[in-house]
């Protein structure tokens, strides 16, 4: 995988500073150890930084066409990158490399704007066409890799694949973004295309942004989407035997590299998917990596050795320490803006384990969102079976009332808190998910945010990012919508986000077969009842999987990364805690209430109250923006 950066001119020609490009560029080297090099000519300078995969002797960034006018920068795989060479071939183009990266360069020149329709895989890439005078930016469909922009008071626009490339330019504006503090609390992440920052943004996955000198700057412009488009299912027998021929053809193109392969292993659906793809389709054992735990509950490697012995793959494993905290400072290094998803620490442990072994790694991510994996969506499809035969005013009132005088009960089992299900049966569906979803919900952070910051959030709540996809939704099926949602905001936002910096940390590049956009596509057509049935999520993969994988790893409770915050924040991290969220700087930022923050600590000590994942929130932020000085006009 590789980093990009990039100054580009809107209005003239001006020459950029060397030192300035390779400043930012080396920010990121740790995305391409392997190269880096830089472009520079009036108006642009562009700059990339090499992890090498196909084509190790040649494929150097930024990389020119024959006639040297037009230049690409690009960070990702295209898989059918072979395919479209040879269509560019036969309209005249010559290729002077094996990489996907010359076909980026004159698709371009052949099809404009519409060449991401032609792209399969994962990108984030940048044109200079210096006849045309324009920038083109464009990432991959899902979001699978990331893209920073702002556009400078001075009028340059700075982009980056980290928003640390973006940070080391002395112009950049750190006005914080009072919506995005709002957001992070709510979801645990800034979703797109927001970020910390006033003046910076992501371009949102299935995006594209073609700046002209000389010309306003445009909205980005969205070339594609989820489509839902349900189709009818002729027998199961036929629909299994069709997801698995797309799942082998999905795995089967990211499996070509010129460095060691291999793949994460859980022991979960998703991930034992694609191993066992992937055993059918080489001759030699699969490299499999997985990461176990010391504490029983969060530990899954029982069910990886036993897809790793059915299919003899080269297995290694790795335990982590219940007391594996080491790593929350270089968290907001490795994240630049908050990111509050604890499971950080073991995708990172287990992508540091992974590097020792290969360059190339293939996950299960996406499994969850796309066949309905999560239990909360069988959570909310329950709740709105009631919601559908009571209307809303009756259950506002009603569920409205409960939800307020109902006590709160952490400590007790989970079908007697009673209060979060008569908060969200008060609410309309997408209000619900909301609820159900959050870190801190509405009550909480009303409580926690200062009333200068309440003041510029100006009535702006979180709902409206997930009301703003609802509206646009293909979809109006209950659970499609949701699914739809978490595609928007927490695939991209929370997992893809993750895995990303974690794997880029350790120079190591991850491929997600389940989040192939012709297999995504497929998927959305099938029935809703085809993915959640009854109690059992994905159910048709699980169905199609069964003559691949043992039982107790199908139909087996979900566990997924997970790390003892509560445990955490009353024993070693009690301090640490109490220094940097009581003591410590937030309170000197302006934007909480001193009073609550002392409460959420010190009702977490007591042991009748878990604010675990908003404690950790307020840590993760706190260290994310400390050194930014943030503070509120």
């Amino acid at each position: 995988m590789c980093g990009i950066a990039g100054i580009f001119d809107l209005v003239g020609q001006r020459t950029f500073d060397e030192s300035l490009i390779s400043a930012m560029n080396q920010t990121q080297f740790h995305r391409g150890p392997d190269e880096g090099g830089l472009h520079l000519e009036s108006g642009v300078a562009l700059a990339h930084r090499r992890l090498s995969i196909i084509d190790l002797s040649s494929g150097q960034q930024p990389m020119l066409n024959e006639e040297g006018n037009v230049c690409v920068v690009y960070n990702g795989e295209i898989y059918n990158f072979m395919e479209l060479a040879e269509q560019l071939k036969a309209k005249g183009y010559h290729f002077r490399t094996r990489c996907d990266t010359e076909v980026i360069l004159y698709a371009w020149q052949e099809w404009g704007q519409e060449c991401v329709n032609y792209f399969r895989g994962m990108f984030a890439f940048a044109i200079y066409d210096q006849q045309r005078q324009s920038l083109f930016l464009a990432r991959d469909r899902l979001g699978i890799k990331p893209l920073f922009y702002s556009i400078l008071p001075d009028n340059q626009l700075i982009f980056g694949s980290e928003l640390k490339v973006l940070k080391a330019h002395p112009e950049l504006p750190r006005q914080l973004n009072p919506q995005a503090v709002e957001d992070y609390f709510a979801l645990g992440y800034i979703p797109e295309p927001k970020t910390i920052y006033n003046d910076v943004f992501k371009l949102s996955p299935g995006h594209t942004l073609l700046l002209t000198r000389g010309q306003p700057v445009p909205e980005p412009y969205e070339y594609w989407d989820v489509p839902f488009n349900v189709v009818d299912i002729p027998s199961d027998e036929a629909l299994q035997k069709d997801l698995l021929e797309n799942l082998k053809e999905a795995v089967d193109i990211r499996m070509v590299a010129e460095v060691p392969l291999g793949a994460f292993l859980s022991g979960g659906v998703d991930s034992s998917a694609v191993v066992a793809m992937m055993a059918g389709l080489q001759d030699d054992p699969v490299n499999t990596c997985a990461i176990g735990f010391d504490v029983k509950q969060f530990d899954e490697t029982e069910f990886a050795t036993k897809v790793a012995e059915r299919y003899k793959t080269n297995h290694f494993e790795e335990t982590v320490s219940s007391d594996d905290f080491d790593l929350i400072d270089q968290l907001a290094d490795l994240y630049d803006e908050p990111y509050a998803d604890s499971s950080a620490i073991p995708t990172y442990r287990v992508c540091q384990l992974a590097k020792k072994h290969v360059t190339v790694a293939l996950s299960g991510d996406g499994g969850d969102e796309h066949f309905a994996g999560y239990r909360r969506y069988r959570w909310h499809m329950n709740e709105e079976k009631l919601r559908s035969r009571l209307p809303l005013w009756f259950r506002r009132v009603l569920f409205g009332f409960l939800g307020r005088v109902y006590p709160k009960a952490d400590w007790a089992p989970k079908f007697l808190r009673a209060k979060s299900t008569f908060q969200s049966l008060a609410r309309n569906s997408v209000e619900a998910y909301m609820h159900s979803v959050s870190l801190a919900k509405d009550d909480q952070r009303e409580a926690l945010f200062s009333d200068k910051l309440k003041q510029q959030l100006n009535g702006y709540n979180a709902i409206s990012t997930f009301n703003h996809y609802a509206e646009r939704s293909p979809t109006d099926d209950p659970m499609s919508l949701i699914q739809y949602i978490d595609i928007k905001t927490y695939l991209v936002g929370d997992i893809l986000t993750k895995v990303d910096r974690a794997s880029m940390a350790h120079s190591l590049e991850v491929r997600v077969p389940l989040l192939d956009h012709k297999f995504v596509e497929w998927i959305s057509s099938l029935p809703p009842e085809y993915k959640l049935k009854g109690k059992e999520g994905k159910y048709i993969l699980k169905k199609s999987l069964e003559p691949y994988l043992p039982n107790d790893v199908l139909y087996r409770p979900k566990m997924g990364f997970g790390v003892p915050l509560a445990k955490w924040f009353r024993g070693p991290l009690k301090e640490r805690l109490r220094s940097r969220i009581v003591e410590g700087g937030l309170a000197d930022t302006g934007l909480f209430n001193q009073q609550y923050l002392e409460k959420l600590f010190n009702q977490h000590q007591s042991g009748r109250r878990d604010h675990s994942a908003v404690l950790w929130s307020l840590l993760m932020f706190e260290a994310t923006t400390k050194n930014d000085n943030i503070q509120l006009n």
